[in-house]
């Protein structure tokens, strides 16, 4: 009886309940939204564009809803009447920056020997909470994480994107795919020390392909490989081709069969040619390219991520600290270094696609800005540094419908400066402004 009694109750009045349901629901969803206006003094939405003046941003829940000319009041625009008001008048204001080149949980430093063999991944995890602040700071809003520990970088771009800490959106590669022995391998450590290799190692077609899928099984979003040596891998091992050409496929058929763009560290000539053929996405570095490997670049479409930043830090780093770097690293960084910026040079002249990178983990986190100023050292005009770093970046990381450019329906990621960028790109080293996904970040 009193079972009976509850179902007619509930058969009565579930529509009514219901609609009260749905009535609460929409009154806090209501009284939740958040809305900001931007008031622009000159307004960069496009870096392929030429910026505006007097323009309002106009932000609900983190998304832009459009932009209008003028100094629009919050009460012209329906429902955001108690919208806050950001007065940046006097300041330039662009889309946030884009690093498509970062490792985001390490930092090198005087112990980082010691570090590798003493942190584990949530030790990393936490020093990636510190460094992607940093970087959030000096105006990039998202950042491409290429290799380093994986569960550290992935439990990182989860936290911030659920809002738990505050960086920038990254988009996260796990393990380099690397050779057994090459610039991705755990080089220069006692046997004992590292007594397995990582996820990442691989030799032969097959074994890359499954190297591959374990990355993308684990959470990566992008996958990152070692054409060629490097500079910092602990091993004399120079900077030629490492993968052979086949293995270089494998990777890359694997990666974007499941998805996933691919970006290849390459530094010499025969490397970097085998994974533009291939049919790799990026090329980070690209030092010893010449006229046959820019008409690669241009017949593939793939970018070339410069990192001029990296190569000054280890040739001023070599220079000025005799014996910080074993003797086999040194010969690298003094080689290898001082010749990226003129790589850039000459890849920018004859066509190639640039996005912005710096390799931030072996410089500092949040002097990112560095770079800007060291690409227009190379001869590139100050918008098409700013493209290189925000709409270029956006197209190579797959995300352009997201960000890159400010519109309606585009997340707000937002900068601004007290000075303009496209006559001196420096003052951009210090922005006034960083809001990241309609959050003030700094003001």
């Amino acid at each position: 009886m009193r079972k009976s009694g509850y179902k007619k109750i509930w058969a009565m009045s579930g529509l009514a309940g219901l609609a009260m349901v749905m009535s609460v629901t929409n009154s806090w969803a209501k009284s939740t939204e958040k809305w900001s206006i931007i008031h622009a003094g000159t307004l960069m939405s496009d870096a392929r564009k030429a910026p505006a003046s007097e323009q309002s941003i106009i932000i609900k829940d983190g998304i832009i809803m459009g932009i209008r000319a003028g100094y629009v009041a919050a009460a012209d625009v329906e429902g955001a009447a108690k919208a806050t008001l950001i007065d940046l008048k006097d300041q330039f204001v662009m889309p946030g920056m884009i690093d498509s080149h970062t490792h985001i949980t390490m930092e090198i430093g005087s112990k980082d020997r010691l570090l590798a063999v003493t942190m584990t991944e949530a030790d990393h995890a936490m020093k990636g909470v510190q460094y992607a602040r940093r970087v959030l700071n000096a105006g990039f809003t998202t950042v491409r994480n290429v290799g380093g520990p994986r569960e550290a970088v992935f439990a990182l771009r989860d936290g911030i994107k659920k809002g738990y800490v505050m960086g920038p959106r990254i988009v996260a590669g796990g393990k380099t795919i690397s050779p057994l022995g090459g610039h991705g391998d755990d080089n220069g450590y006692a046997p004992h020390v590292f007594s397995e290799t990582h996820s990442g190692i691989c030799d032969s077609a097959d074994e890359c392909r499954k190297a591959v899928r374990d990355q993308i099984k684990y959470g990566a979003d992008m996958i990152k490989y070692v054409a060629t040596g490097g500079v910092l891998s602990k091993t004399a091992t120079g900077t030629g081709q490492q993968f052979t050409d086949a293995e270089q496929k494998s990777i890359i058929e694997a990666a974007h069969a499941m998805g996933r763009k691919v970006a290849a560290h390459a530094h010499g000539k025969g490397g970097i040619e085998a994974a533009l053929r291939a049919g790799v996405d990026s090329i980070e570095h690209g030092t010893y390219l010449d006229k046959t490997t820019i008409k690669l670049f241009k017949k593939s479409g793939a970018y070339l991520v410069p990192t001029v930043l990296a190569g000054v830090t280890v040739a001023e780093v070599a220079e000025k600290h005799p014996g910080y770097f074993i003797p086999a690293v040194e010969e690298k960084a003094k080689a290898v270094g001082p010749l990226i910026q003129d790589s850039l040079r000459r890849a920018y002249k004859g066509g190639v696609k640039i996005a912005f990178g710096t390799d931030s983990g072996v410089s500092k986190h949040g002097i990112n800005g560095r770079e800007l100023e060291l690409m227009v050292g190379a001869d590139m005009p100050e918008e098409a540094v700013l493209a290189a770093a925000t709409v270029n970046a956006a197209d190579l990381l797959g995300i352009s419908d997201e960000v890159g450019t400010l519109e309606a329906g585009k997340v707000a990621d937002i900068i601004a400066a007290t000075g303009n960028p496209l006559e001196n790109i420096s003052t951009l080293r210090r922005p006034s402004f960083v809001m990241s996904r309609g959050i003030v970040a700094v003001q």
